[in-house]
């Protein structure tokens, strides 16, 4: 497969490109920064902004899937950087007409699930993420208010561990559910695997250690 990775220079999107390639896929990569990988012919790597029309269309080209995978690394300041890709990925897709699977990452404790957080990643929240979740949040109200073939990821808290390819998703909020912390390497595996076969099509999905 041709997969797109939106935000793959570092951090989770790193593990994904790693990932995907492990899984014998072309992956096409877009990020405002080098990706630090050996030179491998299965890896095109496009230096743009996800928020530029010309870039995202660039990076999109051919695409069997689009996994996005973007964050403000330590900068807890607002920003719009969430929404505005939302909002021109849905102009582009109405545009176009595309069906691909779409995977989009925000995290647990955006939207809905902010209700089912522990107390203390509810004060955490509050008081240091509260504009970035907030942003994360417009993102999936303008996704899944689109035709786009979406699935929405919330992940835990990510660690820096091997992979497992263990783990536990739930794809409904419920009181207790306890997602907590998760290897950046599993969630990198379930998102390829639902690039794959998107078996959680038009779903919340969080994902946590087993």
């Amino acid at each position: 497969m041709n997969i797109t990775i939106i935000g793959a220079s570092a951090g989770l999107g790193f593990e994904t490109v790693k990932r995907g390639i492990d899984r014998t896929h072309t992956i096409t990569t877009l990020s405002r920064s080098e990706i630090k990988m050996e030179e491998n012919k299965s890896l095109k790597v496009i230096i743009g902004d996800a928020t530029i029309k010309a870039d995202l269309l660039k990076a999109i080209q051919n695409a069997d899937a689009l996994i996005v995978t973007l964050g403000t690394s330590k900068n807890m300041k607002t920003t719009t950087l969430f929404s505005d890709f939302a909002k021109l990925m849905v102009e582009i897709q109405t545009e176009n007409k595309i069906s691909i699977p779409f995977i989009f990452v925000t995290g647990f404790g955006a939207g809905e699930s902010k209700n089912y957080v522990s107390w203390i990643v509810k004060m955490f929240l509050k008081y240091f993420l509260k504009d970035v979740y907030a942003d994360k949040t417009k993102m999936e109200e303008i996704i899944t208010s689109s035709d786009l073939n979406w699935t929405v990821v919330r992940p835990g808290r990510l660690l820096d561990k091997e992979l497992t390819a263990q783990y536990r998703i739930e794809n409904k909020l419920f009181k207790g559910i306890n997602i907590g912390g998760i290897n950046r390497a599993d969630v990198a595996d379930f998102l390829i695997k639902q690039a794959e076969n998107q078996t959680e099509l038009k779903k919340y999905v969080a994902i946590a250690e087993k």
